[in-house]
């Protein structure tokens, strides 16, 4: 059995935010979700650490248990409030922190596997510029013996260039021996989770360090900070993308989020932003400037340019949304068409219909939401607006212009405009 205790109980002052630290987000889920992900193939159990007045935190990480650290005291004081779920505990428990989102799977399996072969394994990194992380400190036979903070380092120890990611995993009932341990004898007077390197290696136990790449361990302290970790995460999630047989045409210009689905065969124009909950099937093409946020589009579909999918919108095989269209709560059927200027809000259109440039359904009354219905093979003439709730029946046509506010009839075709009257003369400027 294995089980992994997050530190989360940060307020993350350099965010300058209410939000707790780890619940800003990376590709649109909160960073601890990204750890949490990381380590449930790896880890039995799971423990977030929370501080206090963070509901929204705990909520987050549900089902996964939380405790609260009432007083921040320090990273091993944090670890320690995990003990009480822990009693009887007889297997490993590493300790990880949740502003280091980025971790992966296989390098927790690397630090599990390396714990196997030694009392307490670590994770270290060898960053291009190690600015004031804590330096890991090993004998001539590179057992680590200790890790010592920025603060307390001398110059010889802030030279060495293997840096401390603060992760670290052992068997509980040394782990929580060597945590009941710890002093607060340093600059900050924090109890420090990398002291039970020392305590370990005081012992005589085996001390082993798991190198991983920086990109993986930099921890996240500042929006600056998070920027260039949302930078790493798109970086993945496109690759992963184009690997699965996506085309991004400009990769670097294409937002994905962290549960994006892209086909095979799908094409994708700059500048598309794809927000939490999107599925698109094979052979689709998005283009430039396009929006999709909880939405499906299904195979052959070409969304674009310029549209936006808003949540609970399917469009249907083979279906077209263009230019300056915007779909909510809409359902396309298969080889519908709405190409230009259109907003269709809490809408059912059939299959092969054809919507007209500047179409709107007026679905809000001010107090609720209605729906529209559009029948298959349905023709909407240019500027309708249809007033819900309302049906327009399979292969009816509405004239340009019309303001349908009653039930359309399948084959009919229905004219709702004034009559058109001129005046002679009266275009001249004086009368």
């Amino acid at each position: 059995m294995r089980v992994a205790i997050i530190l989360a109980a940060g307020q993350g002052t350099r965010m300058k935010s209410a939000m707790p630290k780890v619940m800003h987000k990376l590709a649109g889920r909160p960073m601890i979700n990204h750890l949490i992900a990381a380590a449930e193939p790896v880890f039995d159990r799971i423990i977030v650490v929370a501080g206090p007045g963070m509901p929204e935190l705990e909520r987050a990480v549900a089902p996964h248990a939380s405790v609260i650290q009432a007083e921040r005291l320090g990273t091993g004081h944090a670890a320690r409030m995990a003990a009480p779920l822990l009693e009887g505990f007889a297997g490993d428990a590493a300790v990880l922190y949740g502003d280091n989102p980025l971790i992966t799977t296989a390098t927790l399996e690397r630090l599990v596997a390396a714990r196997s072969d030694a009392d307490l394994a670590l994770l270290a990194m060898r960053p291009g510029d190690p600015a004031k992380y804590g330096r890991v400190v090993q004998d001539a036979t590179g057992a680590v013996t200790r890790i010592v903070e920025w603060a307390d380092a001398s110059e010889e120890e802030r030279a060495i260039g293997l840096c401390n990611a603060g992760v670290v995993c052992a068997a509980w009932t040394d782990l929580s021996r060597w945590l009941s341990g710890l002093g607060n004898a340093n600059r900050q007077g924090e109890y420090y989770l990398t002291d039970v390197v020392a305590a370990a290696h005081g012992e005589g136990r085996r001390v082993q360090a798991v190198e991983a790449p920086e990109a993986e361990l930099r921890g996240i302290n500042s929006r600056v900070e998070l920027a260039t970790a949302e930078a790493e995460v798109q970086a993945r999630l496109r690759e992963a993308a184009m690997l699965s047989g996506a085309t991004l045409v400009q990769p670097a210009s294409v937002t994905l989020s962290w549960d994006t689905k892209l086909g095979r065969d799908v094409v994708v124009d700059p500048n598309v932003v794809f927000a939490p909950g999107v599925t698109v099937e094979d052979e689709v093409a998005i283009r430039a400037f396009s929006h999709l946020e909880q939405c499906v589009v299904r195979r052959g579909a070409i969304i674009g340019p310029y549209a936006r999918l808003r949540p609970a919108t399917e469009v249907g095989e083979g279906a077209h949304v263009g230019n300056f269209v915007e779909l909510k709560a809409a359902h396309l059927g298969a080889g519908a068409k709405a190409n230009h200027l259109t907003y269709l809000g809490d809408v059912t259109v059939g299959a092969a219909a054809n919507i007209g440039a500047g179409t709107i359904t007026c679905n809000y009354d001010g107090v609720n939401k209605h729906r529209t219905e559009i029948g298959a093979g349905a023709f909407i003439g240019s500027d309708t607006a249809l007033v819900a709730p309302v049906r327009v029946g399979a292969r009816a046509i509405t004239a340009a212009g019309s303001v349908v506010t009653e039930d359309v009839p399948e084959d009919s075709l229905a004219i709702a405009r004034g009559r058109q009257v001129n005046k002679p003369g009266r275009g001249v400027k004086g009368k």
